[in-house]
């Protein structure tokens, strides 16, 4: 298996790949929506300190795994314990569930995208357009079979003639797309019905200055909560990638370094998806139109606001959605990368019958959850109090309660059974510095297990 095994060419290709994975939907839809909510400047501060220090434990500790063992997350728990086994697998199983609705959404970004691509941006902001479309059988089947083929077909030509150079050229062109629509965001100015003016500037200052009105101990800490939930789930972590982008790192690069500007990556992403997002909801929708997240910010709020900027507009919603096309496909690479190596390297396969294989198991799964909203729909009351369909179980489950528990485990794993050395001397054996060590052994012993079990027992209710 060690003669077959693929490396990343240098360190850049592997940020960059390590990065496009962590670059998601999630950044996009869901971390506006908590800065503004949350504070603003007073989420954003808690979101930097967590990604110095819970972020970078979690991410130090996958890729450091995955670099020393040369194993996929079915098989590298197991290799550093036997006991640990049952972590390997859940490991895989996470992408696994998240690989079919994630292509499934992925072909939503694709049918709004060819929407504003041919001129009908404005068809695609009228009330019931996003509902009519998801609820329809072939349509949302055909675009999640597209955006599943163009994931598979990267992954098919490897790490790195396939993963490394996809991302070495769209990481660039997604973080340029981000830059301008962000900038054309602050520049917006527009007059609503109540003859007052609202500026993508003072959206801005929504973003960035903190606003303590009404802050307690009580709402710092559910700011706390969600600033951590958002990073875990940004990051990546607990979905077998880092352990697999780990085992494909060369072992003269510089581990500390490299987890260095994921973050910066990561969280400077995110950060502009709030400038993007926030100023333009603002101008046009007010302060009102700012409580959408998910699935209702990207398909049904910005398409109105899209429409509002007049003729630019849809040019503007083409550029964006291809921007989300970029991050949503960088991610679901990833995804099926993960439960590809771990099949390699489990069931002794080779990479194109594993990447089929995989692949066909995704498509029968994602033909259900596109059922989801039409032929199979129900509702079903998560545990969090959310209602849901398929999807929404499928996401719940994988990110809100498996993603948790293999963390935790990892955690104990690597603080208490191995020893936070395991990692460490991993990180720095060529010599590195490794300046957050000490925050390293606090952090992967005794304070993420903690902060980990908080959010697993937010999920469940409690």
């Amino acid at each position: 298996m060690e003669k077959r095994r693929n490396t990343f060419s240098n360190s850049l290709g592997f940020v960059l790949s390590a990065a496009a994975s962590a670059v998601g939907l999630g950044n996009i839809w869901r971390f506006p929506y908590l800065a503004a909510r949350d504070g603003g400047g007073l989420f954003l501060v808690i979101y930097l300190l967590l990604a110095l220090t819970f972020g970078f434990t979690l991410l130090t500790a996958e890729i450091a795994i995955g670099r020393k063992t040369r194993q996929s997350p079915l098989t590298a728990y197991e290799k550093l314990n036997k006991k640990a086994k049952p972590l390997g697998v859940m490991a895989c199983i996470i992408p696994a569930m998240i690989l079919p609705y994630y292509c499934a959404i992925g072909g939503w970004v694709i049918r709004y995208f060819l929407a504003y691509l041919t001129g009908k941006g404005a068809a695609a902001a009228q009330d019931g357009y996003f509902s009519n479309f998801i609820s329809d059988v072939p349509q949302p089947i055909l675009m999640c079979t597209v955006f599943l083929f163009l994931t598979m077909v990267i992954v098919l030509k490897g790490v790195d003639k396939g993963i490394e150079r996809f991302s070495k050229v769209v990481m660039p062109m997604l973080v340029i797309l981000v830059l301008v629509i962000a900038v054309f965001s602050l520049t917006l100015s527009h007059t609503g019905d109540d003859n007052v003016v609202r500026t993508g500037m003072e959206g801005f200052k929504i973003l960035v200055l903190p606003d303590l009105t009404g802050v307690d101990l009580k709402t710092f800490v559910s700011t706390l909560i969600d600033a951590m939930g958002q990073l875990f789930y940004s990051l990546s972590i607990a979905m077998g990638i880092l352990i697999a982008y780990g085992s494909y790192m060369q072992d003269d690069t510089d581990l500390v370094s490299c987890v260095g500007q994921i973050e910066i990556f990561d969280t400077g992403i995110a950060f502009l998806a709030g400038v993007m997002v926030i100023p333009a909801v603002y101008v046009f929708l007010g302060r009102e139109g700012m409580g959408a997240s998910g699935p209702g910010l990207m398909f049904v709020t910005l398409p109105k606001v899209f429409l509002q900027m007049g003729g630019i507009g849809n040019l503007l919603g083409c550029l964006f959605f291809a921007m989300v096309l970029f991050a949503a496909i960088t991610s679901s690479v990833s995804i099926l990368e993960a439960i590809v190596s771990s099949f390699m390297d489990g069931f002794k396969m080779e990479r194109k019958k594993a990447v089929l294989l995989v692949s066909a198991i995704a498509f029968v799964v994602g033909l259900l959850v596109c059922l989801g909203y039409n032929k199979l729909y129900f509702e079903y009351t998560l545990p969090n109090g959310a209602v849901g369909q398929i999807l929404d179980i499928m996401d719940y489950v994988s990110n809100n309660l498996m993603m948790p528990i293999v963390s935790i485990g990892t955690c104990i794993l690597v603080g208490w059974i191995l020893g936070p050395g395991y990692v460490t001397d991993e990180a720095m054996k060529n010599g590195e510095k490794f300046g957050r060590k000490g925050l390293f052994v606090v952090m992967i012993k005794y304070v993420a297990p903690v902060m980990l079990l908080i959010l697993l027992l937010k999920a469940v209710g409690l």
